[in-house]
């Protein structure tokens, strides 16, 4: 998932895409442990994908707040 394509999705899509990636995180760790898992790259994928979504998350967070230096 590229990142201007993260930044296009409105929050409520963004909070549904991470629930769906941290899902799939967790199976891909489960394959991991039973040995199931053909794709050892599909794990740093997910991870790195997960943290797109946080980072932009928090970036609209923030700018949604006043910082302590605006008021």
């Amino acid at each position: 998932m590229k990142a201007a394509e993260i930044k296009e999705m409105n929050p409520d899509e963004l909070q549904g895409e991470l629930e769906t990636l941290q899902r799939r995180l967790f199976d891909i760790r489960t394959q991991a442990v039973t040995e199931k898992l053909e794709d050892p790259s599909q794990l740093l994928k997910a991870k790195k994908d997960i943290a797109r979504l946080k980072t932009v998350l928090r970036e609209r967070e923030l700018q949604q707040k006043p910082t302590e230096v605006e008021k």
